[in-house]
């Protein structure tokens, strides 16, 4: 059973036009889709669709309709000219009392083989919006797998849409790190991490981390809006809110490089730098998608 619980912490660094840090402890889960049932099985503090301590429901992620959420991906990964035919992990924090809010959910999608071939990137706003990234996995680094996309959907009231998403993820093992480089026209912006290190999933490890984070879901709310005072009593001008693209997913194809292409940039946030990726990325965009700068 490849499931697992990975505590760690989450940070966040905004370089202008003020500069604002911060860092929480969380923990998440990473779970084998296909594990579900077994595991509300096994664990008395977890449950599927169902309610208790901690819980686990189809709704929140994906499409939002509740069922065939791994049907889902695999539907995302072949629009992709993908598999889809293999294991498919997802890294998420899990309903606490019946309520959670994850920012940043990551499918890691595996073709039969056990090779992994994408990862799907689902971002959530306080709007009540979620939107999709389904990248390829080409690039890798010594610090992990490197990816690019336009932004297409509106997130921070401090942020506007002609940004561009720089991940790079390490394929989880003993260690899960997620980081996230936001540029804009002037370079970079935002850098965000998410690590963590694993542990069994038990009740006794999930007993521990309640004891530990009683109120997680609810006070990664609460930071979400403190920081966003902290930011406007600190003069930060407010972007407009535009609406959700029509499309919930923006897809990425593999075409041939170009001359001069470069993905490359530091990543001081991560302590390492992403790497030379040998592919462009041709991306099915949102109808309604702002043009891609940078």
């Amino acid at each position: 059973m490849r499931s697992a619980l990975y505590s760690g912490q989450v940070m966040h660094l905004r370089l202008r036009p003020v500069r604002h840090q911060f860092r929480y402890r969380v923990f998440s889960l990473l779970l084998d889709l296909d594990d579900l049932p077994a595991l509300a099985s096994r664990l008395r503090l977890f449950s599927h669709n169902r309610g208790n301590l901690f819980s686990f429901h189809d709704r929140d992620h994906g499409p939002g309709e509740g069922t065939g959420l791994k049907a889902w991906v695999q539907a995302q990964l072949r629009a992709a000219g993908l598999a889809g035919d293999g294991a498919v992990l997802l890294q998420c924090l899990p309903r606490m009392f019946g309520y959670v809010f994850n920012p940043l959910s990551v499918y890691y999608c595996y073709d039969r083989y056990g090779r992994l071939e994408a990862l799907l990137h689902q971002v959530s706003n306080t709007f009540g919006e979620r939107h999709s990234y389904l990248l390829p996995v080409v690039a890798r680094t010594a610090g992990g797998i490197v990816q690019a996309v336009d932004k297409a959907l509106f997130v921070s009231p401090f942020n506007d849409m002609d940004h561009r998403y720089h991940f790079q993820v390490r394929e989880p093992d003993e260690r899960l790190q997620v980081v996230i480089r936001q540029t804009d026209r002037q370079g970079n912006l935002l850098f965000a991490t998410i690590a963590g290190r694993r542990q069994p999933l038990t009740d006794a490890a999930l007993f521990r981390h309640f004891l530990g984070f009683p109120a997680m879901t609810l006070s990664i709310m609460a930071a979400i809006h403190w920081h966003a005072l902290r930011l406007w009593l600190k003069g930060v001008p407010l972007a407009r809110k535009v609406p959700a693209p029509a499309e919930s997913v923006s897809i990425q194809r593999l075409v041939a490089a170009g001359p001069g292409f470069d993905e490359t940039a530091a990543a001081p946030a991560a302590g390492r730098s992403f790497g030379r990726a040998p592919f462009e990325y041709q991306t099915q965009a949102p109808r309604d998608r702002i043009a891609r700068h940078g």
